[in-house]
């Protein structure tokens, strides 16, 4: 195991703990905690005392602010193993098995990340800059894994007979449509929707109740709007959770019959029914911390989990997308 491997594992981890804790911060309504960037309220830490809130539209709320910078810590750090990573990667560029473009490219989504976090903060919440935020996040944590699997020559020649054309197009789908879920996710998250609806299967009682989808998915509202609490009436966000629900359903879909395709496959080799079983675990966990969410009515430790989830399932299709498109017929 060599120190980029090493370090490429600890990014991952890190990755993991910065989605996780910014879902904490975003979740408890801690993201404009300190309205300034990338202090808080002029210094580097939280200051102590209130009046260092003069002249700032939000009064000092110290608990607020210090899940703010937390995350905002814990991001640095992060940045600053991913230079490491590309260091590493430049000092060893001689070696035939050494990668170098995705180093470069995950400093360039760093640099990205930590603009759309200043973002985040200086245009108040704006549901497309947080979306892309978390979004950027999970890509992130997506080629760390790439970049691991590649490293290690995880999951390498496996056999996959005739089928292999039909897994690497299949698994390709399947990645595109979590993408979206993803997405739909976040927008739910960032819109404040996921208590628009607290019964289920059903929304207000109904199957399908009032939607108002133009209202729902306007992504661009101009500057100036202060998108804390969310600015939608119930109907446009009852829409929104509804269209994660029905996403919700379609991804279940998709993966289970990727599942199926990859336990087919487990007869000629077991590693594709192992890939199988931990896609399906972390699909499981999915669906029940998400329905747990809406009918529970939103407890924090579910709603951060339910992001983490969605972490899990990602690296899971990443790992079966790198085996397929690396298997021999």
């Amino acid at each position: 195991m060599d120190k980029y491997y090493r370090v490429n594992l600890i990014c991952i981890v890190l990755a993991l703990a910065v989605i996780t804790l910014g879902a904490f911060v975003r979740l408890s309504d801690a993201g404009l905690g300190c309205p300034d960037w990338p202090g808080c309220y002029g210094h580097i830490g939280v200051p102590q005392d209130h009046a260092a809130a003069e002249g700032y539209e939000r009064p000092l709320e110290q608990h607020k602010a210090w899940k703010e910078m937390a995350h905002r810590y814990l991001a640095g750090i992060f940045g600053l193993l991913i230079l490491a990573l590309l260091f590493l990667a430049w000092s060893q560029r001689k070696r035939i098995s050494q990668q170098l473009v995705l180093p470069v490219l995950l400093l360039g989504m760093v640099i990205f990340q930590a603009a759309l976090g200043m973002w985040t903060v200086t245009l108040l919440l704006k549901p497309l800059i947080v979306t892309a935020h978390l979004l950027g996040g999970m890509m992130l944590l997506a080629l760390l894994v790439l970049s691991l699997l590649r490293q290690g020559n995880h999951f390498d020649q496996m056999q996959a007979g005739r089928q292999v054309a039909l897994l690497r197009a299949f698994a390709g789908l399947a990645l595109v449509v979590l993408t979206m879920q993803i997405f739909l996710g976040a927008w739910t998250s960032t819109n404040y929707a996921a208590l628009a609806c607290t019964d289920f299967p059903t929304c207000h009682g109904q199957i399908w109740p009032q939607t108002d989808f133009k209202e729902a998915f306007t992504l661009w509202r101009g500057l100036g709007v202060n998108y804390e609490f969310g600015v939608l009436d119930s109907v446009p966000r009852a829409t929104i959770h509804m269209v994660h629900r029905l996403g919700a359903l379609i991804t279940t879909g998709v993966l289970i019959v990727l599942a199926a395709m990859l336990f087919a496959l487990g007869r000629r080799e077991r590693r594709w029914s192992g890939l199988a079983v931990a896609l399906l675990l972390a699909l499981a966990l999915q669906v029940v911390l998400g329905i747990t969410a809406v009918v529970a009515h939103l407890p924090l430790p579910v709603a951060v989990a339910h992001n983490g989830g969605a972490a899990l399932l990602l690296c899971a299709l990443m790992s079966i997308n790198h085996a397929a498109w690396r298997a021999r017929q």
